[in-house]
């Protein structure tokens, strides 16, 4: 490849005789100017008029093309000079480089740092490189990777500034600053804290670096500020698994006379992290000659979520009254976010010549609490400031301390148990027809859970000291907000009132049943309380012959209280019964879940 070779001063020369040439030219233009541009005519005849005009109009076809001329030689100038200039420079930062270079070659080999010049930037976590012997600033350390703590600022060398510290990485501290220079220079800031991060070094976050002190002139370094606390996590209701056993059923009564049927017993016990038994059944009865009175099933077993009630027996009476059994409960549920029990179907009433009366159905289950949201982690501290020179310097300021976390969200309560259906009513004869039993009640839904309570704001770091012997102390370091407390959870919607029951009378009326109630919604879980405020630093001490103390940092502000939860929806009534002389109620609907409480703020 070729190369070009540049003398700056033959390129300054050159501009410069072309300088004294455009001058010239300028000056000849000048004085060609007058003779030229007005040519007198020879006489006052057309011909000499016209030749004058033409030799007039040359002239200044002339000077406007000297003129373009001036301006483009001008250019030519300044861009000639500009490049010279420019050589120039760019020999004169080489010249200095490689000096630099030959200078800084032996304290390099035999001290590991330069004579003159900055020191080198840290890698990931790594400390910055210390400034040159007489002259540099210390290098940045590098900022941590997730759990690495920040590296520490290059000291300065004889005069000039330390290197300021490397962020911490997640949920590690900040990198000290690096002093100032023996002899005068400023010490370097303190790196900021990390942020916390689940799973690393507790969840907590870092706290800010110290910033550096200067040696005998020069002001401390700022402290770092602290890291941020953790989030709450939202929370969670837990997933179930298991089911505890079916009650036993009831006794069953096949007589001439009058029968009664025994009720089922309670649904097994699923446990905490498990479904509730389903009650067992009522006893059925069959009665040729008097009445009969099934059994009632059994209730829901106790569960993380409730058990179903179970069903109640059929009765049949022969001349007198079948009364069928009433369905049982639905078991409330004991884990968070439960669902309750359904309730039990009523049992058949049938009669030939007494009344047939269907058994109630049974009432659902509450839902369960939801689960609360976890608290915000508490901020980190903010570095203390560095002192200030031995002579004369000011102290450094506190860093600020690390907002707190927000706290979570509460999960939602859970749904309230739908009521059982009422039994069906039948009667053939007699004088009081057939009755169809009312639907169950819907349960409760559970309350939302309760938010996660906001995070403490981090501590502020002290001011450093001002000089021994002159200068102010450094301000202490603001502290951290609080964290807002968590929203609360959704309430629980409501459960479905169960159906009324067909009743069908023969010969005779039949009445249908009535639905149950809806449940009503669930309260929506409260909103968490904000995080305490962080301390204010305490301002650093002022020079022994002048000086005055820095100033101390007041509290900071609480995080504001969470949203409270809004209201769970209700349940829908239940459906009536048909009976062929006339039909029940339409159940009624719940009531709508009221919205939990606000959080105190911090």
């Amino acid at each position: 490849m070729s190369f070009v070779v540049v003398n700056p001063q033959l390129l300054v020369t050159a501009a410069t005789d072309l300088t004294g040439i455009c001058a010239a030219l300028g000056a000849a233009n000048a004085a060609a100017f007058v003779p030229t541009a007005e040519v007198l005519a020879a006489a006052a005849d057309e011909v000499s008029t016209a030749i004058a005009t033409v030799f007039g109009g040359h002239a200044q076809a002339y000077q406007a093309v000297s003129a373009q001329g001036v301006a483009f030689h001008a250019q030519f100038v300044q861009a000639l000079t500009t490049g010279a200039l420019t050589y120039a420079a760019a020999e004169g930062t080489s010249i200095d480089q490689l000096v630099l270079g030959a200078v800084n070659a032996p304290t390099q080999a035999l001290l590991g740092r330069p004579l003159i010049g900055a020191g080198a930037t840290g890698v990931a976590g790594q400390n910055g490189g210390a400034g040159g012997l007489l002259y540099g600033n210390g290098g940045r350390g590098g900022d941590g990777r997730a759990g690495q703590v920040g590296g520490n600022g290059g000291a300065a060398g004889l005069i000039g500034s330390g290197g300021a510290g490397g962020q911490g990485g997640a949920g590690a501290v900040g990198g000290n600053g690096g002093s100032g220079g023996w002899l005068f220079g400023n010490g370097g800031a303190g790196g900021q804290g990390g942020t916390a991060i689940a799973g690393i070094n507790g969840g907590n976050p870092g706290h800010g670096g110290s910033g550096g002190n200067a040696m005998l002139f020069g002001d401390g370094g700022a402290g770092g500020q602290g890291g941020t606390g953790l989030a709450g996590a939202a929370g969670v209701n837990p997933a179930l698994n298991g089911r505890g056993n079916t009650g036993v059923p009831g006794m069953n009564d096949n007589v001439t006379g009058n029968a009664y049927g025994t009720s089922g017993g309670t649904g097994g016990d699923g446990g905490i992290g498990g479904t509730g038994g389903t009650g067992g059944q009522g006893g059925s009865v069959n009665s040729v000659s008097g009445f009969g009175l099934a059994g009632n099933g059994g209730d829901g077993g106790a569960g993380g979520n409730g058990g179903a009630g179970g069903d109640g027996g059929k009765a049949f009476g022969g001349n007198g009254s079948g009364i069928g059994g009433i369905g049982g409960n639905g078991a409330l549920a004991q884990a968070a976010g439960g669902v309750g029990g359904t309730g039990g179907t009523g049992g058949l009433g049938d009669s030939v010549s007494g009344s047939g009366i269907g058994g109630l159905g049974g009432s659902g289950g509450g839902g369960g609490v939801g689960a609360a949201g976890l608290g915000g982690g508490d901020g980190g501290w903010g570095g203390d400031g560095g002192r200030g020179g031995l002579f004369v310097g000011q102290g450094g300021q506190g860093g600020t301390g690390g907002h707190g976390g927000v706290g979570g969200t509460g999960a939602d309560g859970g749904f309230g148990g739908n009521g059982g259906f009422g039994g069906e009513g039948k009667a053939l004869g007699g004088s009081t027809g057939a009755t169809g039993g009312k639907g169950g009640g819907g349960g409760v839904g559970g309350a939302g859970g309760t938010g996660g309570v906001g995070g403490a704001g981090g501590h502020g770091g002290n001011g450093g000291a001002g000089g021994f012997l002159v200068g102010n102390g450094g301000a202490g370091g603001a502290a951290g907000l609080g964290g807002s407390g968590g929203t609360g959870g959704v309430g629980g919607v409501g459960g479905d009132g169960g159906n009324g029951a067909l009743a069908t009378g023969i010969l005779t009326s039949g009445q249908g049943g009535s639905g149950g109630a809806g449940g009503n919604g669930g309260t929506g879980g409260a909103g968490g309380d904000g995080g305490g405020s962080g301390l204010g630093g305490l301002g650093g001490a002022g020079g022994l012959l002048f000086g005055q103390q820095g100033a101390n940092a007041g509290a900071g502000q609480g995080g504001a209280g969470g949203t409270g939860g809004a209201g769970g929806d209700f349940g829908i009534g239940g459906t009536k019964g048909i009976g062929n002389t006339g039909a029940g109620a339409q159940g009624a609907n719940g009531k709508a879940g009221s919205q939990g409480a606000s959080g105190q703020p911090g």
